[in-house]
């Protein structure tokens, strides 16, 4: 197989992923721009081999042995591997703390930490936890998770004031949220400890799920200053991670020749 067919069955593995009841080869070939013959050649030699299914209609859906592919695939994947290279080329960018985190009830838990030169004394470190509602990290989970979820984590949350600036309700988190949904990152404004300021972005899965997010803290007068550079790079290192989990932003998503 030469090396543009192998391309080729790339691509189709990627189209089919958005279409779990299938296409057919016409359907295959025009959304992909490819010949008819050539198309069913491949989805034929696909489906003698289990990769992918065939159905009374000839529609092609991806079959069982990618299935056992990808959750040998997934059982691989460790966010923290994955972000680490990530997560110090912010750090040599910025020269400033970078945190990353997991959800955890309505807390967040810092799971990575990587200090810079400049860094300041902060009380967070790897292993502990802190609300969702005043850091930038678990802001950025309940601006970017699904809306319905997010929205049940609000309602139970109690608002306690940890510092002047700690938000103090849930129309005003709702507000920085509307903010935070525009601009495609979440702040933290010395909510938690006095002094910081933290920008925090979400990294996805294959599923389009919240599955972690990154931030970079430190005071704020000198992360107000760079803030442009600051957001720039988290924002491509958490794009980087969120591809190397699997997930594949909306804009690159083909339409459905259903619809």
């Amino acid at each position: 197989m030469s090396v543009k067919s192998a391309e080729r069955v790339l691509r189709i593995f990627e189209l089919l992923s958005n279409f779990p009841r299938g296409l057919t080869a016409k359907q295959v070939g025009e959304q992909l721009g490819y010949a008819r013959s050539s198309t069913f050649e491949i989805l034929q030699t696909l489906s003698e081999n289990e990769y992918l299914l065939v159905d009374t209609n000839k529609c092609y859906a991806l079959g069982p042995r990618l299935i056992r592919l990808g959750m040998n695939a997934a059982a691989f994947l460790d966010i923290n591997r994955i972000a680490a290279p990530m997560l110090q080329w912010v750090m040599d960018i910025v020269s400033e703390t970078v945190f990353m985190a997991v959800l955890s009830g309505d807390e967040v838990v810092y799971v990575a930490k990587i200090n810079s030169e400049k860094t300041v004394s902060t009380n967070a470190s790897i292993g502990s936890r802190k609300p969702i509602y005043c850091t930038g990290l678990g802001k950025a989970f309940l601006t970017f998770m699904e809306p319905n979820r997010s929205q049940a984590m609000i309602a139970g949350l109690q608002f306690q004031p940890i510092t002047d600036n700690t938000v103090r309700s849930k129309e005003d988190l709702y507000r920085q949220m509307e903010k935070f949904k525009r601009q495609g990152y979440a702040v933290d404004d010395g909510e938690i400890e006095e002094g910081l300021w933290c920008a925090a972005a979400p990294i996805y899965d294959a599923n389009s799920k919240v599955i972690a997010a990154v931030s970079v803290s430190g005071p704020r007068e000198r992360m107000t200053q760079k803030r442009e550079l600051v957001v720039k790079t988290i924002l491509q290192a958490t794009r980087d991670i969120s591809r190397k989990c699997g997930y594949l932003s909306p804009k690159n998503k083909l339409k459905n020749p259903m619809e």
